[in-house]
């Protein structure tokens, strides 16, 4: 349970400042059809998710205790390093002609792969007893902000202010790392 909640609180603070959210607002706008470009971005990200699980699940059984330790604290150092740096706009795939959910399912899929969210996904599962729940918790958290953004779309996204939430959370994660870093090697 405790990779469950763990995945689920990490993507739900760094998904609202990552480029596929950003994308699905701007394709909810586009194609003005939002349950697609929702069902398209959730099976993205539940595939994203379950591959980073999987993943996970594999090599769990190579690592050591203090190897997986400092596995998490990269992992959380990399997602707050990501959040404070300055976030490049998403192509919009204005070229893309297959549909509301086919672009966003592979658009969304596209951007996301092996971004923060599925590393600590990638983690939280080789520190778990059951794998599947970091990638159900990464899925959920994702999924509920990336539906919130695509509901709202990209104008009121663009009110939202994104970089101080990013910087927050970067700082955050960036804590969060260098303490987990410090007890991977026992110093506190």
């Amino acid at each position: 349970m405790d990779a469950l909640m763990a995945a689920f609180v990490a993507a739900l603070l760094i998904q609202p400042g990552s480029r596929s959210t950003w994308l699905a607002a701007i394709l909810a706008d586009r194609f003005a059809r939002p349950g697609q470009v929702i069902i398209g971005a959730v099976i993205a990200i539940a595939i994203g998710n379950a591959v980073a699980g999987f993943g996970g699940l594999w090599v769990a059984h190579i690592l050591t205790p203090n190897a997986r330790a400092l596995l998490l604290a990269l992992a959380l150092a990399f997602a707050g390093i990501g959040c404070v740096e300055r976030l490049k706009p998403p192509d919009p795939l204005a070229k893309w002609r297959i549909g509301a959910f086919a672009t966003s399912l592979f658009g969304i899929g596209i951007l996301a792969a092996g971004d923060s969210v599925q590393f600590l996904t990638f983690v939280f599962s080789i520190r778990s007893d059951a794998p599947v729940l970091a990638a159900i918790g990464a899925t959920l958290g994702a999924s509920v902000v990336t539906a919130a953004a695509i509901v709202a779309g990209e104008k009121a996204r663009r009110k939202v202010p994104i970089r101080a939430i990013r910087i927050a959370t970067g700082v955050l994660f960036l804590i969060a790392g260098a303490i987990a870093a410090l007890s991977a090697f026992g110093l506190i």
